[in-house]
């Protein structure tokens, strides 16, 4: 019986907080995708099938890649972004990951930042 890679382990636990977690008009969905160089957020709305806004650490004027600066600096984008489109609230999908180190550095950020979740 072959081992499943770390991957699959998060794509199956991502399968099932999806199941339980979507996002509306009023409260989209703020998705989280974490490689190795790199931390990706989304703000979606799976209603329509669209993302609202997007911040990486891989745009032009990010400073970090993938440290706890880098998922900071992504989180306060993303709430920035949103905001200005008039998202206050999002339901936050943490795609399989912990919710600790970068995932939570983002999620704090977008806090402060004035998102609500």
């Amino acid at each position: 019986m072959a081992r499943d890679s770390k991957n699959d382990i998060r794509l199956r636990i991502h399968k099932r907080i999806r199941s339980r977690v979507s996002g509306t008009g009023e409260r989209p969905r703020l998705a989280v995708f974490r490689s190795v160089k790199h931390i990706y957020a989304q703000v979606i709305d799976d209603s329509k099938g669209h993302t609202i806004v997007a911040a990486s650490s891989v745009e032009k004027n990010a400073t970090n890649g993938g440290n706890l600066a880098g998922a900071k600096s992504v989180g306060k984008a993303v709430a920035e972004r949103a905001k200005d489109k008039g998202v206050k609230a999002v339901v936050f999908d943490r795609g399989g990951y912990l919710y600790h180190g970068r995932i939570k550095a983002l999620a704090d950020a977008a806090r402060e930042a004035g998102l609500e979740f």
